[in-house]
């Protein structure tokens, strides 16, 4: 984990690709995208079944290795319709009774309203909070600093050569922050930054600022 000061929060940025908000002991955490896995095998898909549970697990092993008081989910919390994991993720809910999760609802949130019901998880369109305006999609606010998901930034890096890799990144701006893609096989949407701009990659066991 890699922490840093920013208005006058401390936040943790994690290799598993949240936040931990240490002021708050809230985890931040945008497009898990529970159900992916097994939409795309329904669809013929090549994936081993195993990357469901996979999923599931890391948000769990999150939980347990933090013990927030919060967990914010950003949006595309789950993927498509109704299916095994979102059975599983509900019980994930019950075994954390004493945690308060919110979910800022995200394009992909289209259960029907009564798959929320009665899983101890209150669905918004945006949040308020702190120094804080959390929303799915990147936008402006007029007094708060707006964080976000929906993107799945990443930037590519070059190396000696024609040779480049691509990494997941947190991106602060002047105005919004962007998390990266929680959940696997989620792509990445490589970012330009601006002179001023801060971005941070993940590799598969840390978290290193390269702007």
């Amino acid at each position: 984990m890699l922490p840093i000061e920013h208005l006058g929060q401390t936040l943790f940025l994690l290799a598993e690709k949240a936040i931990y908000w240490r002021n708050q002991k809230a985890l931040l955490i945008a497009d898990p995208h529970l159900g992916k896995v097994t939409h795309f095998r329904k669809a013929g898909i090549a994936i081993p079944d195993k990357a469901a549970i996979k999923n599931l697990q890391s948000l769990k092993q999150l939980i347990v290795d933090h013990n927030p008081k919060l967990v914010i989910f950003l949006g595309d919390l789950f993927h498509s319709e109704l299916n095994s994991e979102w059975l599983m993720f509900k019980e994930l809910l019950l075994e954390f009774g004493h945690i308060q999760f919110k979910l800022i609802k995200g394009n992909h949130d289209i259960l029907h309203e009564s798959s929320y019901d009665n899983n101890q998880m209150e669905v918004l369109q945006e949040l308020n909070l702190g120094p804080y305006n959390f929303t799915h999609e990147p936008t402006k606010h007029g007094k708060l600093y707006n964080l976000s998901g929906h993107l799945h930034p990443g930037v590519r890096m070059h190396a000696k050569g024609r040779q480049s890799m691509r990494f997941p990144c947190f991106y602060f701006g002047k105005q919004n922050g962007i998390l990266p893609a929680f959940g696997e096989f989620t792509g990445l949407h490589i970012i330009s930054p601006k002179n001023g701009d801060e971005v941070f990659i993940l590799t598969k066991t840390e978290v290193q600022q390269v702007l």
